[in-house]
């Protein structure tokens, strides 16, 4: 039997898919529903659904960013879209992302039962074939995100299960998505963007080296001194005096007549 699950946040939804699709036809049983994204998350990673009809707008979640996770983390799994807005490039995301329908509301039986058939015989389809292969949009949507999430949090404690948690991911597989596509771990891609942001501020002789720590999210002017030397090769005041003996020459540079 294929496991289902149902997330909408409208009960008359949920109830009445549940209900009226002919699921033993299609060997499946439903197992879970869910009201709302972040449930729904918690129950996928426990139960391990084989297929999901899923509301895409709800209230408190990002819908494409959510899809993207599941796409990611459970390749194998069936996805449908149940969407009350007909948008074109929101579904063609979508569908960039690996959905197998997309079902406008209100949803048509005929619909909904065309995309279980078709669920169901990917999954046959795949037998016991290893997991297909993860879509690469659904893996750069999430990267794009934690990336957009750190670069506006950087200066904050920020850490890898808060980032996991706003990708909707769990901490394991963004970490095993950011080794993959950067080769490094959370902390050196962490500790980049705090440097990038940290070269901006020396360009200011006013600012202590110590309150550049602090304002890029150091906890200790000890632990900035010695990331930034082994990101960049030299000390942030030999980068200050680099940088601003460049600026120096630059401004003495004779005009031309």
């Amino acid at each position: 039997m294929y496991k289902v699950m149902i997330v909408d946040d409208e009960d008359i939804i949920v109830n009445g898919l549940s209900r009226a699709m002919p699921w033993a036809q299609y060997h499946c049983e439903v197992i879970a529903t869910a009201s709302d994204g972040i449930s729904a998350q918690a129950k996928i990673r426990e139960l391990h659904p084989d297929i999901l009809f899923t509301d895409i707008c709800m209230p408190g979640a990002d819908g494409l960013a959510m899809l993207a996770a599941v796409r990611s983390e459970f390749p194998a799994m069936q996805v449908t879209i149940l969407s009350g807005y007909p948008d074109f490039e929101y579904a063609q995301k979508a569908i960039q992302l690996g959905v197998v329908r997309y079902v406008l509301k209100p949803s048509k039986f005929s619909e909904l039962e065309a995309a279980l058939a078709a669920m169901t015989e990917n999954l046959r389809s795949l037998g016991t074939a290893e997991p297909e292969e993860v879509p690469s949009a659904a893996q750069n949507f999430i990267l794009q995100n934690a990336m957009a999430y750190i670069g506006e949090h950087y200066a904050e404690k920020l850490t890898l299960t808060e980032v996991a948690e706003k990708v909707y991911v769990s901490q394991w597989h963004l970490s095993k998505l950011i080794s993959k596509n950067t080769n490094q771990g959370f902390s050196d891609l962490l500790n980049g963007v705090r440097i990038h942001h940290a070269k901006e501020l020396l360009r200011d002789p006013a600012m202590k080296i110590w309150e550049i720590s602090e304002a890029v999210g150091f906890a200790d002017v000890t632990h900035f001194s010695r990331i930034f030397k082994k990101v960049e090769g030299m000390s942030a005041n030999e980068y200050r005096h680099r940088v601003l003996s460049i600026a120096i020459s630059k401004s003495e540079e004779p005009a031309l007549v």
